[in-house]
């Protein structure tokens, strides 16, 4: 850690304390993470901290979520988790065409969790470090007016920019279709600057060359030219993090 942010992850562990909350379970990562979030401005970053930890007990109570709680969500078999790109990040990879908008809310959210916590899980050799990064790709391939959901779409991001902060390396977004560009520049509006800078568009042959590339033809499915098999989420074993 560099010795210019020792003071305010020194402070923020000072205000999280004092907000009556613990933070002896968390390492420097995390906090990095949220100073970041929030442009090394420690008040702020210990707040959303607190939000976080507030967020998790009530929708994660039990630290994880459980296949057993997402059960309609699973079976559309929509998302898929290969390995790790040429920088070490997991590839989560939606496919929206199986997607239709969740008549359960509530179960959406929990997926939308287990989804992020089950993809940053499958880099994690033992302990979590707490900086570890993943790689979202969304593919429009074949989607129709059924399938548009930009409640669930902006759930996505604004879970990512709340509750898992500088957790996205890069979202790719593939094959969108011209029907879909209004709906994605509603979506946009909610969706924070420094997350929108981590997004991309791939709209020609050289784009995907370049995506196929930073991802490594290792984790690009055959489907996108890669020379990796789909692996459905819930069919990937990835052990349980350890504290």
């Amino acid at each position: 850690m560099e010795k210019s942010h020792e003071l305010e992850l020194t402070q923020m562990r000072k205000l999280v304390e004092k907000l009556g909350f613990s933070t002896e379970r968390y390492g420097d990562p995390t906090f990095m993470r949220f100073l970041i979030a929030r442009s090394m401005d420690t008040d702020k970053a210990s707040k959303m901290f607190v939000q976080w930890l507030k967020w998790r007990s009530s929708l994660v109570p039990n630290g994880f979520i459980a296949e057993s709680e997402v059960p309609d969500q699973l079976e559309a078999r929509k998302i898929y988790l290969q390995g790790l790109s040429r920088a070490g990040y997991p590839v989560m990879i939606v496919q929206a065409c199986k997607h239709y908008p969740p008549k359960d809310h509530l179960q959406f959210k929990k997926f939308v969790v287990y989804l992020l916590d089950k993809t940053i899980a499958s880099s994690v050799k033992g302990r979590e470090t707490g900086n570890e990064k993943l790689i979202g790709v969304l593919d429009f391939q074949n989607i129709t007016y059924k399938n548009v959901d930009a409640r669930g779409l902006i759930t996505g991001f604004q879970f990512l920019q709340a509750y898992f902060p500088e957790r996205l390396a890069k979202c790719y977004i593939l094959n969108m279709p011209r029907f879909f560009v209004s709906v994605w520049k509603m979506v946009s509006r909610f969706i924070e600057k420094a997350t929108l800078e981590k997004i991309v568009i791939l709209t020609n042959e050289d784009e995907k060359k370049t995506f196929i590339e930073e991802i490594g033809e290792e984790a690009v499915p055959v489907e996108y030219g890669g020379k990796a098999n789909l692996r459905a989420i819930q069919d990937v074993e990835v052990p349980p993090l350890e504290g």
